[in-house]
């Protein structure tokens, strides 16, 4: 099958977590607001869950003295589980996304910059079960995860994940249901943008990758 590799579209589609697959607004904005009580620092939750997408670091920077930034990262992580994933529900589409992905026969795989332990929870508690999961991992460093599992499509929400995907010679998948709408999204280098996930089965189905030269 060796000579059919040309045209045969890549065996793995990756997909962003947050405002991707899940609305993960709710439960990080109650876990901000926890983070507050707790250390008696002022966080605007509503603002921080504005601009999600980035790795948890630069949110914090905006509150937090930079020596308090490791140590409140860890106690954000530590409390989020059982705060955070209950609330969390799945973006519309969601499901059928990956089931789309598996129906073509192919692998489907989450690369986000959430802490990994904590996105397989938010996954497990959805039901939603992709065939890996890499956490830690912001924009053009997804490349990588992407590379290495060889994932021709990744689907995302933000400029970052845009970024990503170029970087891996993957085809960028954009949806503006996060902080990025369409046309920054377009301007980024996205290479289709879709309304949300409803409309991937379809898109999948037609999708044809060029012959990469």
């Amino acid at each position: 099958m060796a000579h059919m590799a040309s045209t045969t579209p890549a065996p793995t589609v990756g997909f962003d977590l947050d405002m991707t697959l899940i609305d993960s607004r709710p439960g990080i904005r109650a876990c901000y607001l926890a983070l507050a009580e707790r250390t008696g620092t002022y966080i605007d939750a509503d603002l921080a869950v504005t601009r999600l997408g980035p790795p948890l670091a630069q949110e914090l920077v905006n509150w937090f003295p930079a020596e308090r930034i490791a140590p409140m990262a860890d106690l954000y992580r530590a409390m989020y589980p059982t705060i955070a994933i209950v609330p969390t529900p799945a973006m519309p589409g969601a499901r059928e996304a990956i089931a789309a992905v598996r129906a073509a026969g192919k692998r489907a795989i989450v690369v986000t910059a959430k802490h990994e332990p904590n996105a397989k929870l938010h996954l497990k508690h959805l039901g939603i079960e992709p065939d890996e999961v890499i956490g830690d991992l912001w924009a053009e460093q997804k490349a990588d995860a992407l590379r290495e599992h060889g994932a021709g499509v990744y689907v995302g929400d933000h400029v970052g994940d845009v970024r990503g995907a170029r970087k891996a010679g993957a085809f960028s998948v954009a949806v503006p249901t996060g902080p990025c709408d369409a046309d920054e999204l377009s301007a980024a280098g996205a290479d289709v943008v879709l309304k949300d996930l409803t409309e991937f089965p379809d898109w999948l189905a037609d999708y044809r990758p060029a012959a990469r030269a």
